[in-house]
């Protein structure tokens, strides 16, 4: 019986194939892969010496660095299931995700046990189960991630990992206000990687900057992609964006390919030519413009400057995975498109509320038959079923097609907000805000923002008879939400104000008109 193998196993192979040659690195530490699947291999082993299962769901929190990758690889290679924690989110949020996960052991960044510490005591994990990394001493009752590895054999695990086995659980901000653990199968992990590989044209001699967080899918892709080809994955470990240091980055590592949001490129873009030109932008022959609508003014400057690039754009999700792509002779013909459908991906369909395909040029519900496809939401079978139509995903988008099978999306997961490559669900936030003790109701809204794409604006009513500042509800906010989550103004209105349907729900898009969104 043949199978893919996992990304455990496509690293073992490069460590016999080409074992001196750097697979994995960040900026202060590059690892070969034979070192690479050295450590991986102990950190697996380790884990399973505390007595995990098969299974059983390691909860990670850090910075980008070179760690997620030796993580991701170990725990494949145990049969446990990463459970990726953005770094941003706040010890509530990380607590929810921490126990709808059921998480059996957690590995933390220094830097962010502040994170982790309030919310300890509710997550139920063993007390031996807690590991730490970075440059400061473990603080009482968590093990150095050094010193466990330095326990567990170089061998490779005795453990038996099937294709369809989960590999990690991605959680995406929801609809209902809590995020959903959507199931990533070892199988869609190496379909997805080789896909993306045969798209972009990557082979062993490219070096690809994973700049998006590691705890996102699109780093996750992009890095098995880069595993499975024998590229070398360097991991962009800044804690917050320098536009000219990532411009010395791409010239001092010989990176090949990134991956970039809008923001980023019209930030490094508008740095004085002068800055510019001290760093070789000759190295870099392929790049990804993703997350959010780019203007054809970017997409110029981008050609001009990395005159060498071939510039690529692509539509995904978390649970399809890539979807569409809009090829490099296609950037300026179809602007605005998300471009046709990715090698490996049948048809997208564009579906009404019965499920039937709309006429060309009108708008339906965004539906692909992706290879590597989630495997569900986990513990929500109902969302689960939500999510599909047959063999066909969703994730809510509305797009529309042209005479030339060109897609252009609507409206992205109906009232989500991009700002700054960040998905933000307005009823997340709006659930927040509506526990404020002067909110009679709110509604929260995308503005356009000329650095960060969008930003999060509330629309807010009061209860009778209060009152309220724009301060005083953003001060509120602070310490309850995300930074990148959080209102950025607010808007008072009366009751009789807030646009409706018949049926009572709020018309977001009517306020979106109202506000310049």
């Amino acid at each position: 019986m043949s199978q893919l193998l996992n990304i455990g196993e496509a690293i073992a192979v490069h460590a016999a194939l080409t074992p001196d040659k750097v697979g994995a690195r960040d900026l202060a530490r590059a690892l070969t892969f034979r070192q690479w699947n050295e450590r991986a291999c102990r950190l697996a082993n380790a884990l399973l010496g505390l007595r995990l299962r098969k299974g059983d769901r390691v909860a990670v929190l850090a910075y980008n660095c070179v760690e997620w990758l030796e993580i991701y690889a170990a725990v494949a290679k145990a049969g446990l299931v990463a459970v990726p924690v953005n770094f941003r989110l706040l010890s509530p949020e990380v607590r929810y995700i921490a126990r709808d996960a059921t998480v059996k052991a957690f590995i933390v960044q220094d830097e962010l046990f502040d994170r982790v510490e309030p919310v300890r005591a509710d997550l139920g994990i063993p007390e031996t189960h807690y590991v730490c990394f970075g440059g400061r001493p473990c603080p009482a009752g968590y093990r150095a991630y050094e010193e466990l590895l330095s326990r567990g054999a170089a061998t490779e695990p005795a453990a038996s990992v099937a294709p369809a086995d989960a590999w990690a659980f991605m959680y995406t901000s929801g609809t209902t206000g809590n995020p959903k653990g959507a199931i990533r199968s070892h199988e869609a992990g190496a379909l997805i990687a080789l896909v993306t590989a045969l798209d972009f044209g990557f082979a062993r001699d490219d070096a690809g900057l994973l700049v998006m967080p590691m705890c996102h899918a699109n780093s996750l892709y992009f890095f098995s992609a880069f595993a499975y080809c024998g590229a070398t994955s360097v991991v962009y470990d800044r804690k917050s964006y320098d536009p000219e240091h990532l411009l010395g980055t791409l010239a001092e590592q010989h990176v090949t390919f990134t991956s970039l949001v809008p923001t980023h490129y019209i930030m490094a873009l508008g740095l004085p030519d002068a800055v510019k030109r001290r760093y070789d932008a000759a190295g870099v022959t392929k790049l990804l413009i993703s997350s959010a609508p780019a203007r054809r003014d970017t997409k110029l400057a981008i050609l001009e400057h990395f005159s060498n690039s071939r510039l690529y754009e692509l539509y995904g999700s978390t649970e399809a995975g890539w979807v569409t792509l809009l090829r490099p002779d296609e950037q300026l013909s179809k602007l605005g498109s998300i471009g046709r459908e990715f090698t490996g991906t049948a048809r997208v369909r564009l579906l009404d509320e019965d499920g039937n395909d709309v006429p060309e040029g009108e708008v339906g519900e965004l539906y692909s038959r992706t290879p590597y496809a989630f495997s569900g939401y986990w513990n929500l079978p109902d969302k689960t079923a939500e999510a599909f139509r047959g063999a066909y995903c969703t994730v809510g988008d509305m797009g529309r097609c042209d005479a030339d099978g060109f897609y252009y999306l609507v409206d992205r997961k109906k009232n989500m907000i991009i700002s700054g490559g960040e998905n933000v669900y307005p009823s997340e936030v709006e659930n927040l805000l509506g526990t404020h003790p002067r909110v009679r109701d709110v509604a929260v809204i995308g503005v356009p923002h000329e650095k960060w794409g969008e930003s999060v604006h509330a629309v807010v009513v009061l209860h009778d008879g209060e009152t309220a500042t724009e301060g005083e509800i953003l001060d509120w906010c602070k310490d309850r939400i995300a930074g990148y989550k959080r209102p950025r103004s607010v808007a008072f209105i009366r009751e009789e104000e807030m646009p409706r349907t018949a049926t009572g729900k709020i018309l977001h898009r009517v306020l979106r008109t109202r506000y310049g969104g």
